[in-house]
């Protein structure tokens, strides 16, 4: 008996032993934020309304029509005059751009926000065991990751994985890859470098889904510091709790709604499709269906989950009776109940209003995001971190606060996830010098008050026309 016992004894605590070690490597499975650097280019690269005036005189090929949809699409995207544009539209050269505009764009931003990263955290590039990059519209060869290696002269076993075509969402992507890594690597150190290269895409026609690009995408990156060193945890900034990638591309509609094509006349730019609104939804749903349950309170997807059979059984009752009344079966489910804080990427006006419609948010929690637009405009991929940045600076960040990701890409994809803050933030970044300025009293695009005029001409041919092509020569 006594024998049996002590068989009973080894065998609870063999089980116990089983149980403690599947919740400690789980431990080395997690993914933290240790620090991030956004990208803020130099003052000359800054792109103000005469700028932007100038740029779209120097097109060719545009009429009154082209203007007019021009100065709607600026003046309503969001974007206010202290965004950057790449160097070689800024000297006039977007229609004409070299192979070396494009590395020189990167570099810029490498050795800008990698070498402030890497400074602040006390971290040598030798201690980089994976390097994740992601440019979407340009590839170099050798690619832009040994570009890194090499300036940084990183180790020989370095992992290194290099993304391109994944459009505005690939950070998600990338972050998504050094997750994986870290669930059977432990004690790494990750470096994840986010950008998009602007220099060798300006579109120099007149078709109007192709225009639009030009007036949305700005000059910026993100670099991004990340592990799963158990020793780090107290000093990280935020918890990785998961990530959620949702991909359409199946359907001809949401694949073709954003590409990058050649226009009637052989000119190469970005198209974007009237569907893409639709398609955005389609996915951004598609997503939150998977995330939700994920993210929220069991009490509230309960709650959600009563309430939608009340409304479909109550409709079913009045179809029974005959009855003519119109009963809603709409039933959201309330966000706020499982995330503190927002981070939406901003596409553009439309896209963070209809974010913010769909999920009920307030005008406080879209305002990170209508500001990082504002202030930096559609950095692409590296739109997030402006986000974030926006709500460190002013102080939001608390410790056990969760952060919602949303992010959408061409293909056509929505990606999201929630991290978990670690500690009180508010580190000096990328908003330091202009936080006490936002949010400002209004976020009036100055074009209106400048080429306003524009709307009430109906001739193409008008004195004020000829005017305003002249003063290019004039300048």
């Amino acid at each position: 008996m006594e024998f049996l016992s002590l068989i009973y004894l080894v065998a609870a605590l063999y089980f116990c032993f089983l149980i403690w070690k599947l919740f400690d490597q789980k431990r080395d499975q997690e993914c933290y934020i240790l620090d991030y650097q956004c990208y803020k280019p130099t003052q000359d690269r800054m792109l103000g309304t005469e700028l932007c005036g100038k740029i779209i005189k120097r097109t060719e090929d545009l009429g009154l029509n082209e203007y007019k949809f021009l100065l709607k699409a600026i003046v309503s995207c969001g974007i206010g005059e202290q965004t950057y544009a790449p160097k070689n539209v800024i000297e006039g050269r977007e229609a004409s751009p070299t192979l070396n505009d494009a590395i020189s764009e990167m570099e810029e931003f490498f050795n800008d926000s990698i070498a402030k990263l890497l400074a602040r955290s006390g971290i040598s590039p030798s201690e980089i065991d994976i390097l994740v990059v992601n440019i979407s519209m340009f590839t170099s060869l050798p690619s832009l990751s040994s570009l890194i290696i090499n300036r940084y002269k990183m180790r020989h076993d370095v992992k290194v994985y290099n993304l391109t075509g994944m459009g505005c969402s690939a950070t998600l992507i990338s972050l998504d890859i050094v997750k994986n890594i870290f669930k059977s690597q432990k004690n790494k150190l990750a470096l994840l470098v986010t950008s998009e290269s602007l220099s060798p895409n300006w579109y120099p026609g007149n078709n109007r889904s192709m225009i639009l690009a030009n007036c949305l995408f700005r000059t910026g990156g993100c670099a991004i510091l990340l592990t799963n060193k158990r020793s780090l945890k107290n000093t990280s900034m935020m918890k990785l709790k998961c990530l959620v990638r949702t991909h359409n591309g199946a359907r001809d509609e949401s694949y073709n709604c954003c590409q990058k094509m050649e226009d009637e006349q052989g000119r190469v730019g970005f198209y974007l499709d009237k569907a893409l609104p639709l398609v955005a939804t389609r996915a951004f749903v598609d997503n939150l269906r998977e995330i939700s349950p994920k993210i929220l309170p069991i009490r509230e997807l309960f709650r959600f989950l009563v309430v939608s059979l009340f409304f479909k059984k109550l409709k079913k009752i009045a179809s029974w009776l005959g009855s003519e009344t119109k009963i809603s079966t709409k039933s959201s489910l309330n966000f706020k109940s499982g995330v503190d804080h927002f981070c939406l990427h901003t596409g553009g006006k439309a896209v963070i209003d209809g974010v913010g419609k769909s999920l009920n948010l307030s005008e406080y929690d879209l305002e990170p995001a209508r500001m990082a637009l504002h202030r930096f405009g559609n950095t692409s991929a590296g739109s997030l971190w402006y986000v974030l940045g926006y709500m460190e600076a002013k102080k939001r960040l608390k410790k056990g606060d969760k952060v919602f990701m949303i992010s959408f890409g061409a293909g056509f994809k929505c990606n999201s996830c929630l991290w978990e803050v670690m500690k009180d933030v508010g580190e000096a970044n990328v908003w330091e010098d202009c936080i006490h300025d936002y949010p400002p009293q209004s976020l009036a695009n100055p074009f209106m008050d400048k080429y306003g005029w524009m709307n009430e001409v109906e001739d193409p041919n008008s004195s004020e026309i000829r005017n305003f092509l002249s003063e290019e020569g004039n300048n």
